[in-house]
């Protein structure tokens, strides 16, 4: 990143990108080319009549393609069938599981299918709010892609059959096993607890039947689970852990989080963040220090010999060694710094290790949380079940792998898992495979695994299921299906069935059988007990039972770690590099791969789209004088795959990180061939990376369909927008903030009066607003999918993002500022505002954009004739131009996924946020119907509605006492380019950051008032 140099990385201003930063002459064409489109760098001179001529022939085209409108054929009910309501919209609480985890859902069903997933506002972890996987899970629902049928293979042949014949195939196995050591399951991670109790029926009837259970994404701290109040913490210390975002309790951490970042509290939490890469958590961090992970182990055992060395702290016994890493060489001030503010917050702080560190570390995080006072405040322990089989297990996978190798196993189960594309690839499950003479895949897809078993089944999809589940806290959760299997799909609980029952019973008693042994009953659920019906159908109707959390009211023990790994490792350096492995925070494991809705997210860092990359820091890059789209080979103690760089500012300097999910060879139409398989480099051994990585570039490129330029705000004139208006994104520090009573006056947002060129237009009864609160969002990415599942958003695929034409109505700035190698990020929600004077109606020549009664900024389709002049005026960039009929080609089995409510878009439109006028039309209906006036919380929009961290509220500004019209009137509230007179209806709170003054030099440069002749941070730790 020669390009770099002589730059003041040390400036106030934010970048977007690297070519940003440099102002390289791509970024600059990049900027100036509106649309993206290739465009001579020469116009040849026209006459007027020519000219005239080519803008009305433009003008009759575009007409053209935007009354290019597909054809239908509309056919009445003959007769209206019974109990039908025509658009009858219902409601159902549901849940959505990942890695074993529930997440409580409130899903809508119109005309009996669903159309849109939000969280359940009753169920405590949820609390209303949804992940982009919960959100997303509505498409995989329409995949046209999905099994369909059961199917079987033999000599190379494949057959559809009936369930019937599997049916009967089954009843012939069992008579056959005899003994379990025949017999083995292979299930992926799973809280259901009537798989749990089919698997104890199970092993009474096949003896020492062997279950494994494995998901790739697993947590190294084993049978403890860490229960966090991160709205009670004071100080948080998170080693390598992203809890904003990847963890299991997310959705919950996020919310608890930024309550503990409220203004209005007496106490502010502080956030230390050790991380090889940048994730969500480390951008909301006060301090965030990029390191390699297999360095947390020394820094955390240098934190623990400063606590227990002479300030009071007794280590318990196994810990003596620590003494050797008193005095550690590095980060000594930010181990003192950190050291205080844990002793002076004692029952309020917090030390979390993420799910890649070893063992120690979590048991060493537990020890000093219980020395600090913090357990039983702060975190509390929980011990797992006694069965290793309820949880991912390598060794147990090695064992089985080993008994299917020497054939040892006769019937394999396998419920869910893909192993044959995501177990280590030092196992090799595909060949052990081989010599299993009966294998049966249950799974959603004919994937990698499914090709290799001689059965195939169709799974259902949560939302056609019957089951039960349990949140991270325990708390047992109602999965209910909303719409018939598409595709004869059963669950694992239906296929267990089948096995351990004498007559097979169908999801739903197996799920009602469940909950009455729950509840201490025996046998079949009763059929006419009273009681029983009135607590089951309460518990369906809110989705969840009340005060069934396992969090225990004192936390489990744990044992001290006696010695902590990579101490004696060779250092890290150019030819020996660390690999990290991550799950991907769009498709996680790979599971996800067919799905265009996460597969076209923009990532919250790195705004890759449609790939996966090797994530290098900048330094590294120049060293090894690669740069981004450069591919290279990464090897690793004897393994290999090839991935293209991606430059990444935060980076750790020797760390290279790559996400798996990719490199599928059977996810379906959408997922194969993407990105490269990193679990080629994964082991049983070294499943989360390690030191041993080389990097070689091979002289090739590879494009990547990256949007972090794509609508770019015209930079020119930056700086001096900056010292006059404050700029894009702005940020303070929490001594700023209780400092200066006009905060944003403070921080330099006033400008002299500006005079209209023409009268202003009055709003009539609602004037619709939207405020967004910096200091919660963490850049999840929920609110983006919602909007496009709420909205019918198209997926255009990666040659046209590349193009710079994703269609995304709410788009994700992420800013950088300060140096390249360690700096630190905002995140700014950015869609239509509304604006009051809304430069794209000054511009629009057939109006089909304008104001309406109520101020809303609307678009009347059938007007367009994509001139895109409103675009081109638009100083934010929000509007997006239908260049193609990207939903002629669904099926209509993904048809089925769209929102009745809202148009269905067509080539040669403009379309943005509407603020979800159907909301507002449906509230407006309801209100009157109730003979009342729509209230404050009656229209929620879909990003809104779904953000984890509650940093989106929406309302009517004319309502003095409405949350919007107080957001809008807080000191930290400010408009983006109100100097151009616009008036946006939406408005920003800037970010208050809460840096320690001990490190406020070494990792600072969170303040924007620095930049305007505002004082330097001042500690703001609460010390008791």
């Amino acid at each position: 990143m020669s390009g770099l140099k002589g730059k003041d990385h040390g400036r106030p201003g934010y970048w977007r990108s690297l070519e940003a930063l440099a102002g390289s002459e791509s970024y600059r064409r990049h900027l100036d080319a509106e649309f993206l489109e290739s465009v001579p760098e020469t116009v040849p001179e026209v006459s007027r009549r020519r000219f005239l001529q080519v803008m009305s022939a433009s003008i009759a085209l575009a007409t053209i393609s935007g009354c290019r409108w597909p054809e239908e054929q509309i056919v009445p009910f003959g007769e209206r069938p019974s109990g039908y309501v025509p658009g009858g919209k219902t409601h159902f609480a549901s849940a959505f599981e990942l890695d074993g985890i529930a997440n409580g859902l409130l899903v809508t069903s119109q005309d009996g299918r669903p159309v849109k997933v939000e969280g359940n506002p009753q169920h405590p972890t949820s609390g209303g709010a949804a992940d982009v996987f919960a959100q997303a899970s509505l498409l995989g629902l329409y995949d046209p892609d999905r099994s369909r049928t059961p199917l079987r293979r033999s000599d190379g042949q494949t057959q559809p059959v009936a369930w019937k014949d599997f049916g009967t195939a089954s009843g012939q196995w069992k008579a056959a096993i005899g003994s379990g050591r025949k017999f083995a399951v292979l299930s992926r991670t799973t809280s259901s607890p009537s798989v749990q109790l089919l698997r104890d029926e199970l092993r009474s009837t096949y003896g020492d039947l062997e279950w494994v259970t494995y998901a790739p994404v697993f947590d190294e701290a084993g049978e403890m689970r860490a229960h966090l109040d991160l709205e009670a913490a004071r100080i948080i210390v998170t080693l390598d852990s992203d809890l904003l975002v990847e963890h299991p309790n997310a959705v919950s951490n996020a919310r608890q989080f930024t309550a503990g970042r409220r203004l209005d509290r007496p106490h502010m939490n502080r956030l230390y963040a050790f991380e090889p890469g940048y994730s969500a958590t480390g951008t909301m961090a006060d301090h965030r220090i990029p390191m390699a992970a297999r360095d947390i182990p020394a820094l955390l055992a240098s934190l623990a010999a400063a606590l227990f060395g002479g300030h009071g702290l007794q280590p318990p016994s196994g810990l003596r060694w620590l003494e050797a890493w008193r005095h550690h060489p590095t980060q000594s001030q930010t181990i003192d710094a950190i050291t205080r503010d844990l002793l002076a917050n004692q029952g309020h702080g917090l030390l979390v290790a993420g799910p890649r560190q070893p063992r120690e570390v979590h048991e060493l995080c537990q020890v000093l949380n219980q020395a600090l006072g913090n357990t039983g405040h702060t975190v509390v322990y929980e011990e797992s079940s006694p069965d290793p089989s309820t949880r991912p297990n390598l060794e147990a996978l090695s064992r089985l792998v080993a008994r299917m190798s020497s054939g040892e196993i006769e019937h394999l189960l396998i419920l869910g898992a893909n192993p044959v594309y995501d177990a280590p690839a030092d196992l090799d499950f595909g060949t052990a495979l081989e010599q299993v003479p009966n294998s049966v895949h249950l799974g959603g897809y004919d994937d990698e695994t499914a090709r290799a078993c001689s059965w195939h089944l169709p799974m259902a999809h949560a939302l056609e299921s019957w089951d039960l589940s349990r949140a991270f806290d325990g708390t047992l959760t109602a999965v209910q299906p909303l719409i018939a299997p598409l595709y004869a799909g059963k669950t694992a609980a239906e296929l267990l069935s089948l096995y351990a029952d004498p007559a097979p019973r169908s999801a739903y008693q197996i799920t009602k059988d469940t909950f009455h042994q729950l509840a201490g009953g025996t046998g079949p659920a009763p059929e006419k007990d009273a009681g029983f019906n009135e607590r089951w159908h309460h518990f369906l109707h809110e989705g969840f039972l009340a005060n069934s959390t396992t969090v225990p009211a004192e936390s489990a023990s744990g044992n001290a770690p006696r010695r902590l790994p990579g101490e004696a490792e060779s250092p890290l350096g150019p030819e020996n590099l660390e690999l990290v492995l991550a799950p991907d925070r769009k498709v996680h494991d790979g599971r996800f791969a067919n799905n265009a809705w996460l597969q076209e997210l923009p990532d919250a860092l790195s705004k890759l789209t449609w790939d996966n990359a090797a994530l290098v820091a900048p330094a590294l890059a120049e060293e090894l004088s690669v740069s981004h789209g450069d591919v290279v080979t990464l090897g690793f103690h004897g393994r290999e795959i090839t991935l293209p760089v991606y430059v990444m500012p935060g980076q750790a300097h020797y760390s290279v990180s790559v996400s798996f999910g990719y490199g599928r060879t059977a996810a379906g139409r959408v997922g194969d061939g993407i990105g490269q398989n990193a679990y080629r480099l994964r082991t049983t051994e070294r499943p989360w990376g390690g030191p041993g990585l080389t990097l070689t570039p091979t002289g090739d490129t590879y494009p990547l369909a990256i949007t972090q330029d794509h609508h770019a705000i015209d930079e020119r004139g930056a700086e001096e927008r900056e010292r006059r208006a404050g700029g894009l994104v702005r940020q303070g520090t929490l001594a700023e903030y209780r400092e200066h009573p006009n905060f944003a006056e403070h921080l330099g947002t006033h400008h002299p009066p500006l005079v209209s060129m023409w009268s202003e237009r009055e709003s009539q009864g609602h004037r619709w607003g939207m405020a967004i609160d910096l200091n919660r969002c963490n850049g999840c990415n929920a609110c983006i999918v919602a909007c496009q599942s709420e909205n019918n958003i198209p997926v255009v695929g990666k040659e046209q993002v590349a193009n710079g034409r994703e269609m995304h109505w709410l788009r994700l700035d992420r800013y950088f500022r300060g140096d390249p190698a360690d700096p630190s990020v905002a995140q700014q929600p950015m869609a239509c505002s509304h604006c009051e004077l809304a430069p794209c109606e000054q511009v629009c020549p057939v109006a089909a954009t304008l104001h309406n009664d109520e101020g809303l900024n609307v678009m009347v389709y059938n007007r367009c004739v994509g001139t895109r002049y409103c675009s081109n005026n638009c100083p934010t960039k929000v509007r997006r131009f239908n260049f193609f009929n990207y939903q002629k080609e669904l099926t209509t089995t993904e048809k089925m996924a769209f929102n009745p409510e809202v148009t269905v878009r067509s080539r040669g439109v403009m379309e943005k946020c509407t603020f979800c006028v159907q909301r507002i039309e449906l509230a407006r209906i309801e209100a009157k119907n109730a003979g009342r006036a729509v209230r404050d919380g009656d229209v929620v929009p879909a990003c809104a509605q779904t953000c984890p961290a509650g940093a989106i509220v929406f309302g009517d500004l004319n309502d003095p006492q409405s949350r919007v019209a107080q957001a809008a009137a807080d000191q930290r509230a400010y408009a983006v380019l109100a100097e151009l007179n616009i008036k946006p209806r939406t408005v920003y709170l800037a970010q208050i950051r809460n840096p320690n003054s001990a490190l406020a030099a070494e990792h600072g440069g969170q303040s924007d008032a620095g930049a305007h002749g505002g004082h330097g941070a001042q500690d703001q730790g609460d010390h008791h």
